[in-house]
């Protein structure tokens, strides 16, 4: 079964779990039909994002689309355990404004994936989704999490029940780890390919074309830091304040950007596509207005002596 074609741009749903502030169900199905008017068909998810209102949204909203016109990616290895005594609070720990009604417990043996995969079907209202990536290997134990998740997860692809596996990470050993067994389809890569900073070229991509293993860039703005023409010092990086030194070097390649006529945001869109391993960048949104400004920008002509400057100048690698 060949993987599912993806598009350029895709629509991270983080967002629509309340990830730092709360959004309203209207906002959150506002953001998702501004995405597919655009040509949105790809949707990336997780049952973390929210402690499940991510899926439950984005099920809601699919449920009036034709299924055979998106394709869905969720995660597996955290499974979602009742929780009543957090029904009080606020699951701020993992920057989700959502009731703590539920924890997380890591799992990735096969009985675990294959239960996490049927919660989520349950979440999203699907009978199926198109892709499932082991999730933050790298934050339970690498080692046994890979050699327990990816042989599940690839059983869940070979019984047909998922048309792509793969693992998604913020942790280049994670990711190359995961390209190097040969068994995936693809890999998520989130915030290590980026304008800002590019550490999955030493061994994640090189893995990937050895392979044959296509790539998925995510965090492309780096939490926010890429997302404005001129990088605030309130921006996030990492999820927190970005550090004086991580600041500095984004404004300076804002500047260099500015030279020939591009925002910020435009290039750390277009950066990561570059690449032919990368298949699609996936953009979180919390406004209509976001997703249709990221559109526009994957369109906009970026010429190519930006990209020679911003690598003589040493902001960005080879």
């Amino acid at each position: 079964m060949p993987s599912p074609p993806l598009g350029r741009l895709a629509l991270g749903a983080a967002g629509l779990g309340n990830l730092y502030a709360p959004m309203s169900d209207e906002q959150a199905y506002a953001v998702l039909e501004a995405a597919w008017d655009c040509g949105v068909r790809y949707f990336d998810t997780a049952p973390h994002y929210g402690l499940g209102l991510s899926e439950r949204r984005l099920g809601v909203f699919l449920a009036s689309k034709p299924r055979g016109e998106y394709v869905v990616s969720t995660k597996v290895g955290r499974l979602l355990v009742p929780d009543p005594g957090g029904a009080g609070r606020l699951d701020e720990e993992n920057a989700f404004a959502v009731p703590a009604d539920h924890r997380r417990v890591w799992d990735f043996s096969a009985d675990g994936i294959r239960r996490s995969l049927e919660d989520s079907l349950t979440r999203l209202g699907l009978d199926a989704v198109d892709i499932v990536y082991l999730h933050d290997p790298e934050l339970y134990d690498l080692e046994p999490a890979l050699a327990e998740g990816v042989p599940a997860v690839v059983a869940l692809r070979d019984e047909g029940l998922v048309r792509a596996v793969g693992v998604g990470s913020k942790c280049t050993k994670a990711l190359a780890a995961a390209a190097r067994t040969g068994l995936l389809d693809l890999v998520m890569v989130a915030g290590r390919f980026t304008l800002l900073e590019q550490p999955a070229l030493d061994d994640v991509l090189p893995e990937c074309r050895a392979h044959s293993v296509g790539v998925v860039a995510a965090a492309v703005f780096n939490s926010g830091l890429l997302a404005t023409p001129s990088p605030s010092a309130q921006a996030r990086y990492e999820y927190e304040a970005a550090p004086p030194e991580v600041l500095a070097r984004a404004r300076e390649i804002a500047a260099v950007c500015a030279e020939f006529g591009v925002e910020l945001p435009t290039a750390a869109l277009q950066y990561p596509l570059r690449d032919h391993s990368v298949r699609s960048v996936v953009v979180g949104a919390a406004s209509p207005w976001e997703v249709r400004e990221n559109s526009t920008r994957l369109q906009e002509t970026v010429p190519g002596a930006l990209w020679t400057a911003l690598r003589e100048r040493g902001l960005v690698r080879a």
